[in-house]
């Protein structure tokens, strides 16, 4: 397994003691590192939160099915579990992480240790997109793979974990957009121009702290989205 972690600087109590706020496990997507999520990271060490990894992905460009990804993902909670004494945590993915989260979580047990998850404009019904490679990671992410097919037979994919989705109906990475839908999911739409610009929107950064934070996740509403002229 090759996978590494960075941890956001904060603030923060001896790794023996929990820390007030859950710690959160970042996953980035296709072709992204460490550095696609540091404005959210740095979001979150604002508003609070003392424990924040980001898992670097390897290889991140499609070259490993979904489920080694997801391996990699459950040992960097298992490993972010332990240094901070939590027995939960709170996993946010963007894109192709958000698939490899819920893999991670659906198939690796992943659901019986985190609390939360957040997907940003995750591939969760596929993308057209994953035709425009050939390799494992990017077949599965295609509409129908066997991948998807298989997760979406679970009857109850997230045990008691709280799920929450956010995404742009503008999206040009997920087509169709709404493939970022997930069945039970709190929801939120932006008006996002660009895929990548999901994570640097204050107003989607702002709503994954409220995720993280809000007390009860009915209490998480919709917001009414304006599109732009031209838009869909």
């Amino acid at each position: 397994m090759t996978s590494a972690s960075a941890r956001v600087p904060a603030t923060a109590p001896s790794p023996a003691v929990a820390s007030e706020r859950v710690p959160v496990l970042l996953v980035h997507g296709i072709d992204d590192d460490a550095r696609t999520l540091a404005p959210l990271a740095d979001a979150l060490a604002r508003a609070g939160f003392q424990d924040v990894r980001i898992i670097e992905l390897k290889p991140n460009n499609g070259d490993a099915p979904i489920s080694v990804l997801a391996e990699q993902v459950a040992g960097a909670a298992a490993s972010l579990r332990a240094l901070t004494g939590h027995a939960r945590i709170d996993v946010v993915g963007f894109s192709m992480g958000a698939l490899v989260s819920r893999y991670y979580l659906q198939r690796l047990e992943g659901r019986n240790h985190v609390r939360r998850f957040v997907s940003i404009s995750g591939p969760h019904a596929g993308t057209l997109t994953g035709w425009l490679r050939a390799n494992p990671g990017a077949r599965d992410m295609r509409p129908n793979s066997e991948l998807l097919r298989g997760l979406a037979t679970d009857e109850a994919p997230f045990g008691d974990v709280q799920v929450f989705s956010l995404w742009t109906p503008l999206d040009l990475m997920i087509i169709p957009a709404r493939s970022s839908q997930l069945a039970g999911a709190r929801e939120r739409t932006f008006p996002v121009m660009l895929h990548p610009l999901m994570l640097r929107d204050g107003r989607v950064l702002r709503s994954v702290e409220e995720a993280l934070t809000v007390e009860r996740p009915e209490d998480f509403q919709a917001l009414p989205v304006v599109l732009p002229p031209g838009g869909p």
